[in-house]
């Protein structure tokens, strides 16, 4: 017999004992249903992952760099493409030409 098929169905509460469920819920100050409002204002968590959208999306390209200076941005650690984007970032405004 398989694990799944040995696990206790689950049992729905009758109307009566949903009915106390409810009476009970709300009398509970500190457990009080939510509002129409509030329903409307949800959104499904699968909704709120990931990272937000960035504003000024990187484009992603194939480029070669010499072993040099690959080897260099590798042995300052973690974040290492984020600094060589720096770095060629400031070299383009310091040339004072906008494309």
């Amino acid at each position: 017999m398989s694990e799944s098929s040995r696990k206790t169905p689950i049992q729905m509460p009758s109307v009566a004992e949903d009915r106390q469920i409810t009476a009970a819920a709300k009398a509970d100050p500190d457990a009080q249903p939510l509002t129409k409002a509030q329903l409307a204002q949800m959104v499904p968590a699968k909704a709120l992952r990931g990272r937000p959208p960035a504003a000024n999306r990187k484009q992603l390209v194939s480029v070669r760099y010499s072993p040099e200076v690959l080897a260099y941005f590798r042995s300052t650690g973690q974040g290492w493409q984020a600094r060589m984007d720096g770095v060629l970032k400031r070299y383009v405004e310091a040339q004072g030409t906008s494309s």
